[in-house]
Parts: C-alpha cells; structure tokens; sequence
C-alpha cells in the first residue's frame, strides 16, 4: 500500500530546442520512458522536442504527517525549540541529526547554503491530469488530489517569503501558454517556499567538542529542490552515519601505556 500523498502520474516535459541529452540518465528509473511524436508536440507549438514517462507525485502535506505518525508510533519524541547553536543540545542528547536546511547558516556556521526563492500558484483544474514541465524548469503545471500546482521561479539569494502579485499573473501566463484550458481555472492560493541550496548536499559527521565535552553530529541538509526525490536513499545514509556514532560510543577508547 502507497503512503498517503503518493501518486503515479503521467509526466510531459517538453523543450524549445532539442536537449543534449536526448535519453537522460534516469530515463530507466521512471515508467515507460520515451519521446514524444510529432503528433503529440503539435499541442505545444513553440516546442520542438519531448519526453513522456510515468512516474511517482508526493505531496508532502499529507506525507509528512504519515511520516510523523510513523515516528510517534515507534516512539519518538517530537519537540520544539528555539537554539542559537547546535552545541545547546549537549548533554540534553547522545547524538544530533542536523536537518536544519536555511538554518544551517547559523546553528552550523555554514556560509555556502544560500535560498533560492519559490512562488507558486494553487488553481482548482481538475481536467488537467498530466503533468507537464517546460524543459528549462521554470514552468510546470503539477496535478494533485485537490488542486493543480502552478509554477513556477528560481530567485536565487531572495528570504522573501510574500507572494508578489506580478510574479503570480507571470507564472498564470506562461502556464495557460502550456495548458490553453487553465484560463478558466479558479486560482485559490499563492504560496512561497526557499529551496535550501548549496555547492553540494551536506551528509556527513563531525564531531563537536568543548571544555571536554562532546557531541557527535550528522550532518543532513543543503538538498536544494531535489530534497523529495532523493530522501528515503539520503535518510538511508544518514542512518548509516548515525549508527558509526552509536558504535564509536559504544568502543571503548584505547588507553597508553607508559
């Protein structure tokens, strides 16, 4: 049984101009892989190349809560408190699970993750079934279980998380240049998120230290806009991380003898 949230989805991308990369490399990872015919890109006029395939939509509202649930199910504790810095956990806690995203800047001194700015437009379509990017990825239109997913932009270094009027009749526009039929759908919802990104994903230890004291880390941040499609194999490692700690505490240290 699928988690509440997921659902298999018929995905369109189509491109301006023919790509390098006609076959990507995750072309065997998806369902049915193929191009697009001549007859198919005759929808999309100012396109000259596409790819269909089928593959897997989360909505992260109703997954995460399943995810939460798992975890309260199995035991786990959620809390919630405001740190200036990681080491404010010790000795409150054997081991720390950095997932702070943004807030990585601060708790771990970390300069390099910056914001990329998202703004995307919620309409009730529910004719529209397919899910269809622009290859440049700026624009997509994503179905849901209850309203389609208007998108989208890519500020990069922008903390503003108010939705700017001009940038959503701008997302509207090039949308209905996709999709003719959403001129007639109802939009009912702005919404803003910052991508946490940075030169590369941060899954790592590291080990703090003070007056004698010590917190073991793992670090599990800076996923950018991939952080759903690559989370289950990221947690994977991330708990392969966290087990070396438990078992580095658990060996004894080596004592010299003089």
């Amino acid at each position: 049984m699928w988690p509440p949230g997921c659902l298999f989805l018929i995905f369109i991308q189509i491109f301006q101009s023919i790509p390098a990369e006609e076959v990507p490399f995750w072309a065997d990872v998806v369902l049915g892989f193929r191009k697009m015919t001549e007859a198919e890109l005759k929808k999309f006029p100012q396109h000259v190349f596409g790819q269909a395939f089928t593959t897997l939509k989360c909505e992260t509202s109703a997954y995460l809560s399943w995810l939460e649930k798992r975890i309260k199910e199995s035991g786990g504790l959620l809390l919630t408190r405001r740190l200036g810095n990681l080491w404010e956990l010790q000795p409150s806690f054997d081991i720390v699970v950095n997932c702070t995203g943004l807030g990585s800047r601060q708790l771990a001194g970390d300069p390099t993750i910056s914001p990329v700015r998202g703004q995307v437009l919620q309409v009730q379509a529910p004719w529209v079934k397919h899910f269809i990017r622009d290859g440049s990825g700026l624009t997509y239109i994503y179905p849901g279980a209850s309203h389609v997913t208007l998108g989208g932009t890519r500020q990069k270094g922008d903390w503003n998380l108010s939705p700017d009027a001009q940038i959503s009749r701008d997302i509207f526009s090039r949308c209905c240049v996709l999709e003719p039929s959403l001129h007639r759908a109802c939009i009912t919802k702005e919404k803003v998120g910052l991508r946490p990104v940075r030169p590369g994903v941060r899954l790592q230890k590291e080990l703090l230290a003070h007056g004698g004291q010590r917190l073991p880390v793992v670090h599990h941040y800076g996923h950018g806009s991939g952080g759903i499609s690559v989370h289950w194999g990221s947690a994977m490692e991330a708990a392969r991380l966290v087990s070396e700690c438990v078992q580095a505490r658990r060996t004894p240290s080596p004592t010299s003898k003089l």
